[in-house]
């Protein structure tokens, strides 16, 4: 395994200048145009969440996490990446965020689509493969969609994940 700092995280606020700001701008657009349908079933949970039950949250790059009590790994919609709430393994949380976050980007490329690409195939892969792939010791990140959140979480986070999430 590497020595990877892990607590690092994305930056809040890249340098502010007109390409950064065109670039923000950008990603917001497509992600309440194109992507629209999931960003808003993330952004009505993300306020009852936060709004609501209080939970905590932060920004993590142009996403904002929030930390939830329950047994879950995470979840993404959108721009709102919904996690368990102090893991006991940080190395964890630190990959999580990273591969979350890559779900976040994969929702900008796909819009609509992000339900029948990602999501369904992900949540099927996660609830009712989990037995076959313990039996025979397959990653959970070898499906595409997993493996492709992992590659782009880390290309847009800038972040390395560790040995054991790849």
């Amino acid at each position: 395994m590497t020595n990877i700092d892990i607590s690092k995280k994305a930056p809040d606020k890249p340098e502010k200048n007109f390409k950064n700001d065109l670039k923000k701008f950008c990603f917001y657009f497509v992600q309440w145009t194109w992507g629209l349908p999931v960003n808003l079933i993330g952004g009505i949970i993300f306020l009852i969440c936060t709004k609501i039950l209080g939970r905590r949250y932060q920004r993590f790059g142009y996403a904002f996490i929030t930390y939830l009590p329950w047994n879950q790994g995470g979840l993404s919609l959108g721009l709102f990446i919904f996690m368990k709430d102090q893991h006991p393994k940080k190395e964890w949380t630190y990959n999580t965020r990273i591969h979350e976050y890559g779900h976040t980007w994969q929702c900008l490329l796909l819009g609509p689509l992000y339900y029948l690409v990602v999501a369904i195939p992900s949540a099927f892969w996660c609830n009712v493969m989990g037995g076959w792939r313990k039996k025979h010791n397959v990653s959970y990140y070898k499906l595409y969609c997993e493996a492709w959140a992992n590659a782009w979480g880390q290309k847009f986070t800038g972040m390395q994940m560790t040995d054991t999430a790849k």
